[in-house]
């Protein structure tokens, strides 16, 4: 917002707050918050310091919305209701050249004194923020952390130095056809929201899409060098046949042996290397096991490549359809796009399931059978963007079966710290260095699964499995750590559920 802009909404706004009295303060995002001066017509003063779109303007919507997205209160919010609670609009003013708006209060103490006060909405860009100041003018809290003279806890207020702010653009909206300017604010940043919303969420489904297209190519090209290592069936079986037709010709020297190939035209004499301390008879039994390996090799590893092309050009055809969504602005198409693309990979998972149960029976492995089932049963699965499972419990007893039962040492356990929540596993079979990236993603479904999904930031303490151990007679999910570490995350769902 330009300074002409901020001067006509509080043109606008200034009447119709002198006078009442704040109630509710809600912080509806990170650096902005939601203040109730009980108006008539349930409208409600939103003030942003957010750098990219400091605002301020009247917007109308229910208590019921407001308590559904409001975050939890941070200290600056706890400082408003501490010092404002209560207390009336004396005047709204902005400062002559400056986007910087001042509320100025009057507020009463506990033993009923009255006292002035004043929050500062700071519309200034980068330096964006929102303080609070005492009756003497001292910064008392801030928004966001307070930087440059006059800005600190406890100095006298300043506004930012040129220098620290954004540079003023252009009035980004007209009143128009509205019936007020909040009105037009209210409309304008609803469609922002609603444009960057459609662009992450467009963003994240396209960076899906590379990595599962990425993931398949790289399990491609594994699959090509396993099939190129089998060998080429006919070959070995056709060595295999000419080494027991030369039994009683075969003329050795070391490691290689001279045999006339029957099988071609004008039976040449050919050179195969072997094993110079095997017999013949053991080389062909070697060869011909070699074409029995090379053979199912190639039924399977063929049935594989021919499933992971089908679903790479499931992927192509999802991109460009992805590019057809976004360029027309296709809100819908894109919610249908990612709902297809999350019951395929249901579908995926499912049958990879059921794939790997049936080989563990093929070959008697019941154990790990029982252990695929118990840990489908009681653990979410996630794949974080480096490609590691995560298992996320989904209660106290199913936290001790993730842990004690499914978990291995050297796998990576999270728990949110200081609050009841699920128990997240890391997967390491190869026991390496888990990616730093990972290790984030994990703690933020641990922070997300917990109680304090609402918090803008939880501490989530993460160890290796074997330094976790069970209390005798705890109950079930408490645990004890012998050795951990702690890092702060934002609460949210990471990574790719399967």
């Amino acid at each position: 917002m330009n300074d002409q802009l901020i001067a006509a909404l509080v043109a606008e706004i200034e009447p119709a707050l002198r006078g009442r009295t704040l109630g509710k303060v809600w912080l509806s995002a990170r650096a902005a918050l939601v203040l109730d001066f009980r108006l008539r017509d349930e409208r409600y003063l939103l003030v942003a310091a957010e750098p990219n779109d400091p605002r301020l303007y009247l917007v109308r919507c229910t208590v019921r919305e407001l308590e559904r997205q409001a975050l939890a209160p941070d200290p600056f919010v706890l400082a408003l209701r501490k010092h404002l609670g209560g207390a009336t609009v004396l005047a709204v003013t902005k400062d002559e050249d400056e986007r910087v708006v001042r509320f100025h209060f009057a507020a009463r103490d506990v033993v009923g004194a009255e006292h002035r006060a004043t929050l500062i909405a700071q519309l200034t860009g980068r330096a964006a923020n929102l303080l609070l100041l005492d009756e003497a003018g001292r910064v008392v809290a801030a928004l966001r952390p307070p930087r440059g003279a006059g800005q600190e806890i406890g100095a006298h207020y300043q506004p930012p130095p040129p220098g620290a702010r954004t540079a003023l653009s252009a009035q980004p909206f007209t009143r128009g056809a509205h019936a007020t300017l909040s009105e037009a604010a209210d409309a304008y940043y609803r469609r922002l929201e609603a444009d960057r919303a459609f662009a992450a969420r467009a963003g994240a489904l396209d960076a899906r899409l590379r990595r599962e297209t990425e993931r398949r190519e790289k399990l491609r090209q594994n699959l090509e060098r396993d099939l190129a290592a089998h060998g080429r069936a006919d070959e070995h079986k056709r060595a295999g046949d000419l080494l027991l037709a030369n039994i009683a010709t075969a003329v050795r020297d070391g490691a290689r042996v001279r045999l006339t190939d029957y099988y071609a035209e004008g039976a040449p004499t050919i050179e195969l290397e072997i094993d110079e301390h095997a017999t013949l008879q053991a080389e062909a039994a070697r060869r011909f096991t070699r074409y029995a390996k090379a053979r199912r090799a190639a039924q399977e590893i063929g049935a594989r490549l021919a499933g992971l092309q089908a679903e790479l050009d499931a992927l192509a055809t999802a991109r460009a359809e992805l590019e057809r969504v976004v360029s027309a602005r296709d809100a819908d198409a894109l919610d249908a796009l990612a709902a297809q693309l999350d019951k395929r990979a249901g579908r995926r998972g499912a049958t990879a399931q059921g794939g790997r149960k049936g080989k563990a029976r093929a070959h008697g492995a019941t154990k790990e059978a029982g252990k695929a089932a118990e840990q489908e049963k009681t653990a979410r699965r996630y794949l974080s963007s480096d490609g590691y499972e995560m298992l996320v419990g989904r209660g106290a007893r199913e936290n001790d079966q993730l842990t004690f039962r499914i978990a291995r040492p050297h796998d990576l356990w999270l728990h949110a710290a200081d609050y009841p929540g699920s128990h997240v596993i890391v997967r390491n079979p190869r026991r390496a260095e888990i990616p730093h990236r990972t290790v984030v993603e994990a703690a933020q479904l641990a922070a997300n699964y917990s109680q304090a999904k609402r918090d803008a930031k939880v501490a989530v303490n993460y160890t290796q499995r074997k330094f976790v151990a069970k209390p005798k007679g705890a109950a079930p999910g408490l645990v004890r750590m012998a050795n951990f570490r702690t890092m702060l995350v934002e609460p949210r769902e990471s990574g790719e559920r399967v």
